[in-house]
């Protein structure tokens, strides 16, 4: 493992190894037990999406694993005006350790690790966000004890969120159904590869997609950088809501996630929400230990 561009560039096997990481790492930072496995070591943060969960949790993450980070907007360093990012990364090589960048085009990431000679982690694209997918399995273990047997319904637009989830939950081998809007489904690529390696159903059937399911997960309806389709993806997505009745046809003990920020009385109820809160918060903190855990797997 080099980099963390996207989930469909790990084996099964490394998943499970960031997974098992990260289990070690929240349980040594729950018992106060130091873990400066990178020490000296220094992270730069290129953002030109902003964020709340995604900076937090790798600048606490690198502090306590006793390296250091850089936060670098696209206004404070010369990607903002113009410089080509292959220029930009052969020179960030030479002063830091590993880049995390969070952004829209997934070219730029591969770019940064074609040109660069340090590690690249991808902290979220328009294609993919594995950091929080790696999040989510880690929650799906803690809560399930093991994926094997589980359903994993997705409700919402067919976008990077749901990308990764059919990549990550495939690759864990569970069931994936995706509920979408037919003119909103993922990427085709990656449904034709689930198709071929893996169970998934994507569907504009809700019911139909979160049967039985063990897991429900859903994600705004306009992400950053789609404000502008704001109203008429109200119009399109406005069936596509966790609410009790869609609960009713999951599994008794299902559980609820949520990548956050979420808009409640939209792709999820105030109700459901709440009544799990817990599954949902566990996953926003899990952010940092899988992330501990890849920085660990490409630093150390």
């Amino acid at each position: 493992m080099k980099h963390l561009l996207k989930l469909a560039d790990l084996s099964s096997e490394e998943i499970f190894g960031i997974l098992n990481l990260a289990d070690q790492l929240k349980y040594e930072r729950k018992n106060n037990i130091e873990h400066k496995y990178l020490s000296g070591k220094k992270l730069g943060m290129i953002f030109t999406k902003s964020s709340t969960r995604t900076r937090v949790s790798f600048e606490v993450g690198m502090s306590e694993l006793g390296g250091t980070s850089l936060f670098l907007s696209d206004r404070d360093i010369q990607l903002g005006r113009g410089e080509p990012i292959k220029d930009t990364v052969r020179v960030l090589s030479r002063y830091l350790d590993a880049i995390m960048i969070r952004t829209f085009k997934q070219s730029d990431v591969e770019d940064l690790a074609k040109y660069g000679s340090i590690p690249i982690i991808n902290g979220l694209t328009d294609y993919c966000h594995p950091c929080q997918v790696l999040a989510d399995l880690m929650t799906i273990r803690e809560y399930k004890g093991s994926f094997k047997g589980l359903k994993l319904c997705f409700v919402g637009d067919g976008n990077n969120m749901a990308n990764s989830l059919i990549v990550g939950g495939v690759k864990m081998g569970m069931e994936v159904a995706i509920a979408c809007p037919d003119n909103y489904r993922p990427d085709a690529d990656i449904v034709k590869w689930a198709s071929e390696n893996g169970k998934l159903t994507v569907t504009s059937d809700l019911k139909a997609a979160a049967a039985d399911a063990d897991v429900l997960y859903t994600d705004v309806w306009a992400s950053m950088g789609q404000e502008s389709e704001k109203a008429e993806r109200e119009k399109v997505f406005k069936n596509y809501c966790v609410d009790a009745d869609l609960l009713s046809v999951a599994k008794r003990d299902a559980m609820v996630m949520h990548c956050l920020p979420a808009h409640r009385g939209e792709e999820i109820t105030d109700e459901v929400f709440e009544a799990h809160a817990d599954e949902i918060f566990d996953e926003a903190e899990n952010r940092l230990h899988a992330q501990k855990a890849v920085l660990v797997k490409l630093l150390k």
